[in-house]
């Protein structure tokens, strides 16, 4: 290779225009460079390097002195500017370009004309902003792949030469680059160019092309900035911006609260021009939703009625429906047009007509697109969709996501559960209840001999339990009109203690010890719809219930302190069995009776929570007295309460043969029992506890290592999950295992049995006896020797290398079963064949 240095020298250029008034002037157009020979008083002389031959003088003023190098190879020189090489390549390219364009234009090519113009006019805004030198990495990164798109499409339909870049988008050296690497890139290059153009010339593929990344990642983000909120509402107000699905007429996410001033800004003035958030954990099947929209539900926090004068004392804190934000968000989802942080949406405000108008109604109505009169009043946002899932679109998205960026996740579990660090202030999940009590991690930690040293427990531990207040009826009693409902919940103990802080109105917010719910004015049948999440400690889920109580609301402040509770419905949040609540809704029973009563968990507790149609007294709608009188409560008998729960938990399961594997040590005759029924467990159930699940099988292997009892069930258990993860629904989850094996897996004797178990499956076979699971473990053949692989490579690790020729001689003995095997005429060929 020729050797070569680079020497800075700066590069003169004209920026305006200098006509030639004198024989000794030097006439010169914009972007024009010169050579200067000689510099005296405010003038240059030189010559242009367009035409050397003629010099003369031009004035100092109208020339721009840009950095630039001398590259010097062997004995050839040549001036290269300094600046980005993309835009050195955008000004070479319209220079290139402007030619033809002119020759288009003779020969009267007008449609091809317009097209190029076009393509000229993007690029010199691109160069312009990569010359303004203010764009953060990743939109650098972005704005010169679509430059270099725009360049490489225009030189195919121009005629000119393929450029072939490397990762970076810069276009490669032929004399640093080897030929086989040009040859790749050139391949590469002519791919992504006939694309392109396919996509150009066919809608079609255009939208296939836009969609592309979105198959491409299991996981996806929206990325919400809201700009302003303009709106009158006269009181302090909270903002809960969600994703909304009109086919299923639910949310899919959480909220994202915020809480707005009376005066028109944020009540937190820190967030004045920085209200962003995050919708995560957004799979395929969510982006391939028929629609999808933003909502946001505006709530005033203040009287009843805005119309009352504060003439006499009215009661205040009052959550009241003001009005109801959507917008459809069904083309930026789907990757139909281009999400832009800097591209600013209006979405107007419905304002509620009536004091009883259900906000979940008016989200219903307005999505169907009826035209209203806002009066201006309305939010500013931007949207941008971000491929990937939240570890990544922080990493390239630094300056949209950062610490002050809300995460509002979906309501349900991302298509990947990947392993990672562990949530804040949760107990590491070896130790917590549904998971794993003391096992492998804990022997581990005792230094074992059956674990490696340095293994890293499975993270991303979550325990979210999303509640949503569906509806109510409520009997107005001994009132002459409907009462005002305002449901209160909070989260109890045992013992009746209210837990601090575990219930969260959205995303953004502040924890809270209890909710209040939306007060509607005078209606008999309530629809709140109202989600928020509970984030209990998981050990102490097994003890909680949620608690409601329901108490009439006045306008006046006096009547209003005098009104007590007048019914309670409560649910625990685990079941006898040892499951978590059910998803799902649940009709609960409602009490009536003293109010004291009514917050006295002994009176309540032991009493049925959750209407049953085994149980006819509660369906009757008789109000009678339960517990023999004792707890002074009654069932009402008029008045019913709806909730839906959901539970997105990684350690608290809702089926009971997986719970019972996973807390086997509680119950080891059990065991050989729970290792079977796991092989009817719903395969998405089982995924969502993948490394709870893998490390309680090696658990059971490993304190059972001095017998073969269990190796077997545990084989079979293995291979039914590695069957589940090639299965296509859950395809996303291999990186999952493939992650488990490198990362947290430590079984060092785990090689053992793994590899006894599959000779014998193998030498049955190759013998002519039944073998019935031997098609699935050939199946699962592969990460069944992943394992195997990791599990003697920590063995060795931590002994030195010691019993490779046991190791050896038992893999020596697998290979000539499975040559006796592939000998037979019968097995050998049908084998291959359904494997393959």
């Amino acid at each position: 290779r020729v050797p070569s240095s680079r020497l800075p020298a700066p590069v003169p250029a004209a920026v305006w225009n200098f006509p030639r008034t004198s024989e000794h002037h030097l006439p010169l157009q914009i972007g024009e460079t010169v050579h200067i020979l000689q510099a005296s008083e405010g003038w240059y002389r030189g010559y242009s390097l367009r035409n050397r031959a003629v010099r003369g003088i031009f004035p100092a003023s109208l020339i721009h002195l840009k950095g630039a190098v001398v590259e010097r190879r062997g004995v050839e020189e040549s001036v290269v500017p300094a600046e980005m090489p993309m835009v050195q390549e955008i000004t070479t390219t319209l220079r290139e370009w402007a030619t033809i364009w002119k020759q288009l234009y003779v020969a009267g090519q007008m449609e091809r004309y317009q097209q190029v113009k076009q393509m000229m006019c993007e690029l010199m805004e691109r160069r312009s902003q990569l010359l303004s030198g203010t764009l953060p990495k990743d939109e650098l990164l972005q704005l010169k792949k679509e430059v270099t798109g725009k360049i490489d499409y225009g030189n195919k339909i121009l005629a000119l030469d393929l450029v072939v870049r490397d990762e970076d988008e810069n276009i490669l050296d032929p004399d640093r680059t080897s030929v086989i690497s040009l040859f790749q890139a050139h391949r590469k290059a002519a791919q992504t160019v006939t694309q392109h153009i396919q996509e150009e010339t066919s809608p079609q593929q255009s939208t296939l092309g836009c969609s592309a990344r979105l198959a491409a990642s299991p996981s996806h983000s929206l990325y919400l900035c809201v700009r302003n909120f303009v709106c009158n509402i006269g009181e302090e107000a909270q903002l809960l911006m969600a994703l909304y699905d009109p086919g299923e007429q639910r949310m899919i996410s959480e909220n994202y609260v915020i809480r707005w001033a009376s005066t028109g800004v944020p009540q937190d003035i820190e967030l004045l021009n920085n209200l962003k958030a995050i919708f995560t954990d957004l799979g395929s099947k969510d982006l391939k939703r028929e629609r999808l929209f933003l909502v946001c539900q505006i709530i005033r926090v203040g009287r009843m009625d805005l119309r009352e004068t504060y003439s006499r004392k009215l009661s205040t804190g009052l959550r009241r429906p003001f009005g109801i934000s959507v917008m459809d968000i069904t083309d930026i989802t789907k990757g139909k047009c281009e999400s832009n942080e800097d591209k600013q949406h209006f979405i107007p405000v419905h304002l509620a007509a009536a004091d009883n108008d259900f906000l979940h109604n008016m989200i219903r109505k307005a999505v169907e697109g009826k035209d209203i009169n806002h009066k201006g009043q309305g939010f500013w946002v931007s949207l941008k969709m971000l491929w990937g899932d939240l570890s990544q679109v922080r990493k390239d998205h630094p300056h949209l996501v950062d610490r002050s960026t809300v995460v509002a996740r979906k309501l349900g579990y991302p298509e990947v559960i990947m392993p990672g660090k562990r949530d804040h202030g949760l107990d590491p999940p070896w130790v917590v209840s549904g998971g794993l009590s003391v096992g492998l991690w804990g022997a581990l930690l005792q230094r074992g001999p059956g674990l490696a040293d340095g293994a890293v427990p499975p993270g991303d531990v979550r325990n979210d339990i999303y509640l949503t207040l569906v509806q109510g009826e409520f009997d107005k009693g001994n009132k002459k009109t409907q009462k005002n409902v305002e449901v209160t919940v909070c989260v109890c103990d045992e013992s009746g203690s209210v837990l601090q802080n575990v219930i969260f109105h959205g995303a953004g917010d502040r924890p809270a010890s209890e909710y209040r719910s939306v007060v509607y004015y005078q209606q008999r049948h309530q629809r709140w719809m109202e989600t928020v999440k509970i984030a209990v400690p998981i050990e102490d889920v097994h003890k909680t219930h949620l608690r409601f109580t329901f108490r009439h609301r006045s306008s006046s402040d006096s009547k209003d302190k005098s009104e007590r509770i007048f019914s309670m419905a409560f649910v625990k949040l685990m079941l006898p069995d040892g499951t978590t609540l059910r998803d799902g809704e649940h009709d609960l029973v409602l009490y009536k009776g003293d109010s004291r009563k009514l917050e006295d968990v002994s009176a309540y507790l032991a009493l049925p929570s959750i209407r049953n149609l085994s149980e006819p007294k509660l369906l009757s709608g008789s109000s009678f007295r339960v517990s023999g009188g004792a707890s002074g409560l009654t069932v009402s008998p008029r008045d019913s309460f709806q909730i839906s729960t959901l539970v997105c938990s990684t350690k608290l399961t809702q089926n009971v043969n997986l719970l019972g594997l996973l807390k086997w040590r509680a119950k080891p005759s059990l065991l050989a029992g729970n290792l079977q029924k796991l092989m009817h467990v719903d395969g998405g159930e089982v995924i969502k506890f993948l490394q709870d699940t893998l490390d309680a099988l090696f658990s059971i292997m490993m304190e059972n290592s001095d017998t073969d009892v269990y190796d077997t069930l545990v084989f079979d258990a293995l291979v039914f999950i590695v069957g589940l993860v090639a299965d296509r629904k859950f395809q996303h989850f291999n990186t999952v295992l493939e992650a488990y094996i490198r990362q947290h897996f430590s079984a060092t004797l785990a090689y053992k049995k793994l590899i006894s178990v599959l000779t014998q499956y193998v030498d049955h076979a190759s013998r002519g006896e039944p073998c019935e699971p031997l098609m699935r473990t050939f199946k699962a053949l592969e990460y069944i020797f992943k394992f195997i692989v990791r599990s003697r490579h920590l063995f060795a690790q931590l002994y030195e290398g010691k019993e490779t020729a046991e190791f050896q001689g038992s893999l020596q003995r697998f290979f000539l079963a499975l040559n006796q095997l592939m000998k037979s005429s019968l097995e050998g060929p049908t084998l291959l064949s359904q494997v393959r």
